[in-house]
């Protein structure tokens, strides 16, 4: 699924939605389209950006829990 996103320099794009929580994590964007509305970051709740799940791909966080159980 493609989403309408507006970068900090004003340039519009359409992504792929798997990258929206990369962009707003390092506030690439300023606003993207949700349900045909304009969503401001910062502005406009949007859901929480999880730190942990985006920094550890999740095999790896799944296989290091197995290795602590053992």
């Amino acid at each position: 699924m493609f989403i309408k996103v507006m970068y900090q320099d004003g340039k519009l794009e359409e992504i792929e939605d798997y990258r929206l929580d990369d962009l707003i994590r390092y506030k690439k964007i300023k606003k993207f389209q949700r349900s045909g509305e304009w969503v401001t970051i910062g502005v406009d709740p949007i859901r929480a950006i999880r730190e942990d799940y985006l920094e550890v791909p999740r095999r790896q966080k799944w296989s290091k829990r197995v290795k602590k159980s053992k």
